[in-house]
């Protein structure tokens, strides 16, 4: 039997609206108001109370790259950046494009039990771009979102025939959105920036033009269609516009795209490398207005780890990606002003709606699933060493405000900041 925990005075997100009240917690929330008793008492005055977030984009790297994360080391940081649930990506080795495989995935979370552990199948075998994967396999071991990310899938065709498969089922197209003729030899955004330093770079219009055809398919397929880490303004209006068609298409955008900007890549850190890579000013106010309307959706951290060996070479060697798990909620809070309510809608509830994730990002009340989250939107923290193998961040050593603290999975208690 799960040791009952109590959550006392918090802000609490329920059915009904935001509340100052307890709630005690077991197997499931077993009770929400005044006069509550449990053993373990967690302080949560001046915090908000609400369900686990959900990462709808995470590497684990296992298989096959586990001395930079697996799925221990990821959904320990993804326990202490406050989330119950991560979309563990495909782009493994080998690539997670059939059934067996995503079922070792899902057992190694199971087993590790920190989080909800929900493998993404690869589009295309081995992320190739050639033929399609084993979707009706992977479909069975219970993969509902789909993706080639690290990579888009090129050929139309073959994107039209997964859309057709998928679109019947209720399947989601998750697409890196990165035209590879565009993009090819770029380390950074193409600007004012990239040519200040004399560097190749990747032009917005590599995003967009994927994003554009793609929404063609999805009218033609009727598909689920969700466009990963957005960082244009020009994808934000697509989006916008083809919501207003009615197109079922929704969006995610990365923490660093909302913060920083490609001026940081003056600094020559590859911790500024990320594909897509950091863009404007301008770019960056649309998505956070953006993210504010609900044009994008939802908040996903793109946690890619790596080793501290690969980051000591030239940026332009250097490979793509950083953490975020562990910063997310300071990193969002910081950078956009968004009220209890939708704060949990674009970092739990939206995310467990897209991925069909129906133990996850419910609002609190007697009966739900003890997948719940304390953050204190006030704690002010220095970011690092981190939980994850890795410390790939571009918040490392900085100071932070907003902190989950205290994360609960299946009424377990998996993280908790204690006071000292």
């Amino acid at each position: 039997m799960t040791a009952e925990i109590l959550l006392k005075g918090g802000s609490v997100l329920t059915p009904h609206g935001v509340l100052e009240t307890d709630v005690l917690v077991g197997d499931k929330v077993l009770a929400v108001g005044e006069g509550l008793v449990a053993d373990h008492v967690i302080d949560a005055s001046g915090c908000w109370i609400g369900p686990g977030l959900v990462d709808l984009h995470v590497h684990l790297r296992e298989p096959g790259q586990e001395w930079k994360e697996d799925v221990g080391s990821g959904s320990a940081a993804a326990a202490a950046g406050g989330f119950t649930a991560i979309l563990a990506m495909p782009n493994t080795e080998p690539a997670i494009d059939s059934g067996h495989l995503a079922r070792f995935v899902a057992d190694r979370g199971v087993t590790t039990g920190l989080v909800q552990v929900v493998p993404v199948g690869a589009l295309t075998l081995g992320r190739e771009g050639a033929q399609l994967s084993h979707l009706d396999d992977l479909w069975a071991a219970g993969v509902r979102v789909f993706s080639d990310d690290g990579d888009s899938v090129a050929d139309a065709g073959l994107l039209r025939s997964a859309m057709e498969y998928l679109a019947h089922r209720g399947g989601v197209v998750a697409q890196h959105a990165e035209d590879p003729g565009l993009a090819r030899g770029g380390h950074m955004h193409e600007g004012a920036v990239s040519s200040r330093l004399g560097m190749r770079a990747l032009p917005a219009v590599a995003e967009e033009v994927v994003v554009a055809r793609d929404l063609a398919l999805v009218k033609l397929t009727g598909c689920r269609y969700h466009v990963q880490h957005v960082s244009t303004r020009g994808t934000v209006e697509l989006v916008r516009a083809a919501k207003a068609e009615g197109l079922a298409v929704t969006a995610e955008v990365a923490p660093h795209h909302l913060t920083f900007t490609d001026e940081r890549v003056l600094s020559m850190d590859p911790d500024y490398k990320m594909y897509p890579p950091l863009r404007t000013g301008a770019d960056v106010d649309a998505l956070r207005s953006a993210l504010e309307d609900g044009t994008i959706d939802a908040v996903a951290t793109d946690h890619a780890p790596h080793a501290a060996a690969e980051g000591e070479v030239p940026f332009e060697e250097a490979p793509r990606g950083v953490i975020g798990l562990e910063t997310a909620v300071a990193a969002v809070m910081m950078a956009v002003e968004l009220d209890q309510s939708t704060f949990f809608d674009r970092l739990s509830i939206a995310p467990a709606r897209i991925a069909g994730l129906t133990e996850q990002g419910l609002p609190v009340e007697v009966g739900s699933p003890a997948n719940l989250v304390v953050i204190d939107p006030g704690m002010e923290w220095t970011a690092g060493p981190f939980v994850s193998r890795s410390q790939n961040s571009p918040w490392k050593g900085q100071q932070m405000r907003g902190r989950a603290i205290a994360t609960i999975h299946a009424g377990r208690l998996t993280h908790e900041v204690v006071a000292v």
